[in-house]
């Protein structure tokens, strides 16, 4: 029940060691004249600083310095810091002072045809053999026929053919005679040798002629035939070697019509690229490969019969495909280093390719359809990975921890081994990739993988820590001005005003809960600058003021706070119990903070405590429903060690106590609700009542003593809404730890309310302090520290009118009753 003379008497009463804060105690102001411009357009000039991060600069510059393995950088810290922009700055500011990297280059392998060969070209020269290579076969298809009409030539092979002509003619002649001397007719037909037997008058014997042989004749015409048989074995043994040697003949002629023309052309494609380069020994076999392969199958070039020329042209087109170059890698137009910031690091995209398409139901492919990812185009530069990204596929992941290891990347296609079609194999050669990883991860991510896979952990020894906030000074505020004029220029805002920098700032300090400090979350800022830039068009304004940014922030909140408002809305229905008015036994309102991610807000939460005789000590409720968390419960048992130690001359206590949290079903984390539950218990012991106006937060340790706590920002303007919403009296306020008031920084509505004397904040350093102003009674500490360490009587301890002589007197009390009842476990005190 309300204890309204009570809470009329303490108005009274000196608050003891609490500080009632001023209004210019509870939010840093920055002064615009003190950022040294106008707006930000005098800033546009100068260049964007690391702000705050002065260590993660100093460790990103030497990691992509340092020109040695194993030396890959890990950016760690949380999102919104500019890890990958500031790295991405630094990164092509280190890119732009090396040497551009070399193309790269698949090349049809003539001996191994599934295994393709690499070639590393200097800068451009990629590009120029590759459309050196396209115009050679070009000049192939037009030169070497025109070479293989021309009369020089013609004559040349009607020569050869005649030489051959009359040679086999003069064997066959022989043969003919042969024949006929032994009654044989000799013919050809269709490349085959035929003879038939012949009468006297030449004409062939018929069957019924044959039947009426005599044996004798018989006889001599079987031997001529197995003469004439053997006298063709030997006509062929006399015409095979000849028409080989027409074919090597015809052969040659071809090979010195057309080979001029080959060296003509590829001498130009090597002049072409005079650089000696690594890969020059490599570049020179592939092209003599090349020309043998033409020499080899001339053929193609030279016109077919009519029905045989489309599938002429189709070999011919496959054949030219060889000679051509598949540029992966093409360096012709980049300036220094690449830099790679790989967004989607699947399999293909980070190692490369191979393509395949379906040809009567079997996969098949070749070198031109190799295709480079992004290490490999990293190649002599920087490639940025987000951690997160790499280990959503366990493929990956294996890929580049191999890697790594060994500075080798193999493109291969790891989906054809599950395909149900049959596949064409390809095993690109493997390349040397020198590239500097820059990989993006959280704290926990970092700890995570050194404890989980040292192996890859090591090959990342540049650890570059972005910290989350900052010490501010002049220096950081104006580059927080500058970072503004980048942004808007970036984004076609308008220019900010000084003032408007100085709310931005202000909020940045906020947002790190610290006058001293500022948040380096300046992706938050950032999106404020465009809100707040928006704000400002809206009015018709070409500069954006400090009013805009406060309707930004203004606005912000407002889209965000419905939970806020509807947990409000409980309390000013009665729904959520909440008493603001008067003095209550054992209650009080705490203070808690709920975070949603994108938005955090401060609440009243009612604390209870029940004390009555009994042994079983301090009981935690949220702890028994498995409703609280390690932290609490710690601070509980905290709170614990400190009451026993308070009242150590009447140890055992014989008391039962509980406390609580009213209509509290989420659960509860934390230690900042530890002060309240001490005044809740100490309130019931003693039998005083605690004003209700004041809501209470801050934690407590074994000596009582007040420690900080967070979001006392969100706290406090929480409980004021919540008072302001049924009426502010003069009489309402927080009490907060005094070690938090450095993280003051209060809306201008509470400020305001504070200033007209409607609202208040208090700070304590102990726990005595606080609970002399909840009650108005000397809290009686200086009796206990003169009593020691010995048993003493209670009166004596503490004065009899203190919040502890009264609390002493509730547990000899409780004492006697359980000695009354007979409880064995309550010691009988002796003295």
């Amino acid at each position: 029940m309300d204890h309204p003379a009570t809470v009329a008497a303490n108005a009274g009463v000196p608050s003891g060691g609490a500080q009632r804060l001023p209004a210019d105690a509870l939010r840093l102001r920055i002064d615009p004249a003190t950022l040294g411009f106008e707006d930000t357009t005098e800033l546009a000039h100068e260049p964007l600083p690391w702000i705050g991060q002065e260590r993660a600069q100093t460790a990103a510059r030497f990691g992509l310095a340092i020109d040695q393995p194993h030396y890959h950088l890990f950016v760690l810290g949380e999102v919104g810091t500019g890890r990958s922009t500031l790295l991405q700055q630094e990164m092509r500011a280190a890119a732009a002072a090396r040497p551009v990297p070399p193309d790269l280059c698949y090349l049809h392998n003539f001996a191994t045809p599934e295994r393709p060969r690499a070639l590393r070209l200097p800068a451009g020269q990629g590009r120029a053999l590759r459309q050196r290579m396209v115009e050679f076969c070009r000049v192939l298809q037009a030169e070497i026929p025109k070479r293989l009409n021309e009369p020089s030539f013609k004559a040349a092979l009607s020569a050869l053919e005649k030489t051959y002509s009359d040679r086999e003619a003069e064997a066959y002649a022989a043969l003919s005679a042969f024949a006929r001397a032994r009654h044989f007719a000799l013919r050809r037909d269709s490349g085959q040798l035929i003879f038939t037997l012949i009468d006297e008058r030449g004409e062939p014997l018929t069957a019924d002629a044959m039947a009426a042989l005599d044996p004798a004749r018989r006889a001599a015409y079987d031997e001529g035939e197995r003469e004439l048989r053997a006298e063709i074995l030997r006509f062929l043994e006399v015409t095979g070697p000849l028409e080989r040697a027409l074919r090597d003949g015809v052969e040659s002629l071809r090979r010195q019509a057309v080979r001029p023309v080959l060296d003509r052309e590829l001498d130009a494609i090597r002049q072409g690229l005079r650089k000696q380069f690594k890969d020059t020994r490599k570049l020179g076999q592939w092209l003599d490969a090349v020309e043998q392969d033409v020499l080899d199958h001339l053929e193609l070039f030279e016109p077919a019969d009519p029905e045989d020329e489309d599938d002429r042209r189709d070999a011919l087109e496959r054949r030219l495909q060889r000679y051509r170059v598949n540029l992966v890698v093409d360096n012709a137009e980049t300036v220094g280093a690449p830099v790679i910031i790989e967004n989607n690091p699947l399999y293909r995209p980070l190692f490369g390719s191979i393509e395949y398409q379906t040809d009567n139901d079997v996969l098949v492919t070749d070198f031109s359809r190799i295709r480079a990812g992004s290490l490999l185009r990293a190649h002599g530069g920087f490639l940025m990975l987000h951690l997160r990204d790499l280990f959503a596929d366990d493929l990956v992941w294996e890929k580049l921890r191999r890697f790594l290891r060994s500075g080798r990347l193999q493109i291969e296609e790891p989906g054809t081994m599950f395909s149900a079609l049959a596949t064409t194999s390809l095993e690109p050669e493997a390349v040397d990739v020198d590239v500097k990883l820059v990989l993006i991860g959280s704290n926990e991510q970092f700890y995570a993988l050194q404890e989980g896979d040292p192996e890859f952990a090591r090959h990342f020894r540049i650890k570059v820590d972005f910290a989350e906030t900052f010490g501010a000074s002049d220096a950081t505020r104006r580059a927080t001005g500058v970072f503004v004029a980048h942004t808007g220029a970036r984004l076609g805002l308008p220019p900010f005003s000084a003032a408007a920098v100085a709310r931005l700032i202000e909020d940045s300090h906020r947002e790190a809960e610290d006058r001293a400090r500022q948040s380096a979350a300046f992706a938050r800022t950032e999106a404020l600058v465009v809100e707040a830039a928006e704000v400002a068009r809206r009015r018709g304004a070409r500069r954006v003021e400090r009013e805009d940014v406060a309707a930004a922030i203004a606005a912000r909140n407002r889209r965000h706070d419905y939970p806020d408002e509807r947990l409000r809305e409980a309390v000013a229905d009665g729904d959520r119990l909440v008493h603001l008015h008067g003095a209550r036994i054992g209650q009080l309102n705490g203070l808690s903070v709920i975070d949603l991610g994108d938005y955090r807000f401060g609440l009243p939460i009612r604390v209870a405590a029940r004390t009555l005789p009994g042994t079983e000590g301090l009981l935690n409720i949220e702890r028994e429903v498995a409703l609280s968390g390690p932290i609490h419960d710690k601070a509980v048992l905290v709170l614990h060690s400190y009451l026993s130690a308070l009242f150590a001359p009447l140890a055992p206590l014989a008391l039962t106590a509980s406390i609580m949290f009213e209509q509290e079903y989420a659960g509860i984390e934390g230690d900042s609700a530890s002060c309240a539950e001490f005044y809740a218990l100490l309130s019931s012991l003693s039998g005083l009542p605690l004003r209700q106006g004041i809501a209470v937060t801050g934690a407590i340790n074994a000596f009582g003593e007040v420690l900080p706590i967070g979001g006392v920002n969100e706290k406090i303007e929480g409980f004021y809404r919540v008072c302001a919403a049924a009426g502010l009296d003069g009489s309402q306020g927080v009490l907060i730890p005094a070690r938090n008031r450095r993280h003051l920084m209060l809306a201008d509505e509470v400020c305001e309310a504070v200033a007209a004397g409607r609202f208040h904040v208090w700070a304590v350093d102990h726990v005595a302090d606080g609970m002399a102003l909840l009650t108005g009674v000397p809290f009686g500490a200086e009796g206990a520290r003169a009593a020691g360490g010995g048993v003493a009587p209670p009166d004596e301890a503490f004065p009899p009118d203190s919040v502890l002589g009264r609390a002493a007197a509730t547990l000899v009390a409780y004492r006697r009753a359980c000695l009354r009842a007979g409880n064995p476990r309550a010691w009988r005190r002796r003295g």
